[in-house]
């Protein structure tokens, strides 16, 4: 059998992992990094980046369309058509360039790279499996898992055929005449978003009583109304039965028991995503669990001694930018450095049209912890940059404490808000007040001044408005 030892051991290649492996090779610890798939997980490969970049498509096409019909811009153009397979060759190569931009920077940083599956043997060694070779077995100081999430399944509805999770929908081969979507997190409102621009009648159907359930009821209605001008039908607060007999169409079931079908050419399953915790040996550590989750304490170590977890695998937020903070920490802990995971505040961003974000505490959030808030927010139809943009929809929001004017939350809605979830979090990291933020010029005219507009309303001086 093929061995070799190393002082750290990632297994999972995703945001967390190859940062993780990355940065400890900065620091000269030998690193090998064991992965199954393509470099970059299924944030770089099914995630993250190619849902940006088929959102992209979708909006493009879908303005080209509305250009067709007559623009106050004054443009017009003749009907537009979309090239799918285009489209996708198009998404691959960018993931493509990415991935292969994340191989080039672990080997400059002298980590070894290892493909295949990995099982773990004990605390300090695994095997790696491939198919056709004799299995490999790497020792190690000092293992780290990294090895993230997957859709959740419904065992009623299982993936295959015409069901699909949002892996498959990322490389769609046509665009299916109709498509039900059924949860309306952000996964799915992303997705169903941009089918609906891709010229699908799309159907979202949730258990709960509104769309984006885990976000308050202000920042979603500009979606929720974005949704009914795109020909999108929601239905809330209604359960998923299963296909029909012949598999044409969706059963489901409303508050009251009525049942009804919904015809679907194709049915994405994007109810949730679960950590990956079976199938590498992981229950011969006998570490400690939280749920489904591996249990991690604020430096990511695990129960058992130089045993660490990162990323989905751990717990929520379930956030590559969170499993890249936490794998930079873990390589930094291990070369010497004092560190701890205590983030002031992680953006959560949803790519819906409008766009989406959220950071720190929301209104309700804080007082439900007992904080004495003020809150205000900036419309953007007050805003002439969104006006420029054609998006006058939404707004920005602050929530701060009363007695310090301490900023402790941060929400938004609005065409490209995704952009300004950086201010919003270093703003609360750098534990900066309504004062602070009122004081600082922003540019004009720029999406920004929103931000601080809304701190000069918390103060009761707003310019604007």
């Amino acid at each position: 059998m093929n061995q070799h030892t190393t002082t750290l051991l990632v297994i999972g290649g995703g945001p967390g992992g190859y940062i993780a492996a990355i940065r400890a090779g900065q620091l000269g610890i030998p690193t090998t990094l064991v992965e199954a798939g393509e470099l970059g997980g299924t944030c770089l490969n099914v995630g993250c980046i190619p849902s940006k970049a088929l959102i992209h498509a979708a909006e493009e096409f879908e303005k080209a369309s509305h250009f067709a019909s007559g623009s106050a811009l004054g443009i017009s153009v003749q009907a537009p058509r979309i090239d799918i397979g285009q489209t996708v060759l198009w998404k691959d190569g960018i993931v493509g360039r990415l991935t292969g931009g994340v191989a080039a920077l672990l080997k400059k940083s002298g980590v070894r790279v290892v493909k295949g599956w990995a099982n773990i043997v004990d605390g300090k060694t695994v095997e790696v499996l491939r198919d056709g070779e004799s299995p490999q077995r790497i020792g190690c100081e000092h293992l780290l898992l990294a090895t993230g999430s997957h859709a959740t399944e419904l065992s009623f509805m299982p993936f295959g055929g015409k069901v699909i999770s949002a892996t498959e929908a990322l490389s769609p081969k046509t665009v299916p005449g109709k498509m039900v979507v059924v949860g309306a997190g952000y996964i799915g409102l992303e997705l169903g978003i941009t089918y609906a621009k891709l010229g699908a009648q799309v159907h979202v159907v949730e258990t709960q009583d509104r769309i984006l359930p885990a976000y308050d009821a202000e920042l979603t209605r500009p979606v929720a109304n974005a949704l009914k001008g795109l020909g999108v039908e929601t239905h809330l607060g209604c359960s998923v039965l299963g296909l029909d007999e012949k598999g044409g169409a969706v059963r489901i079931r409303n508050a009251t028991g009525e049942e009804s079908v919904l015809a679907a050419d194709q049915v994405l399953v994007a109810v949730g995503r679960r950590p990956s915790t079976r199938g590498f040996g992981l229950e011969k550590l006998r570490i400690d669990m939280d749920g489904h989750f591996i249990k991690v304490d604020d430096q990511c170590r695990t129960s058992m001694r130089d045993v660490w977890a990162i990323g989905d695998v751990t717990g929520e937020p379930m956030l590559a930018h969170r499993a890249m903070a936490q794998g930079e920490m873990v390589a930094e802990i291990i070369s010497g450095k004092r560190r701890h995971f205590s983030p002031a505040a992680i953006a959560a961003v949803c790519f819906t049209d409008p766009e989406v974000v959220v950071v720190g505490a929301t209104p309700q959030s804080a007082r439900a912890q007992g904080i004495d808030c003020i809150e205000a927010l900036f419309p953007f139809a007050a805003n002439g940059r969104a006006m420029s943009l054609e998006s006058k929809d939404g707004f920005v929001r602050v929530v701060a404490r009363r007695d310090n004017h301490l900023i402790v939350g941060w929400q938004a809605v609005g065409k490209a808000v995704s952009e300004l979830s950086a201010a919003f979090a270093q703003s609360i990291e750098m534990g900066a007040t309504l004062e602070d933020v009122a004081g600082t010029i922003h540019a004009h005219p720029t999406l920004g001044e929103a931000i601080q507009e809304a701190a000069l309303r918390a103060l009761g001086h707003a310019l604007h408005i």
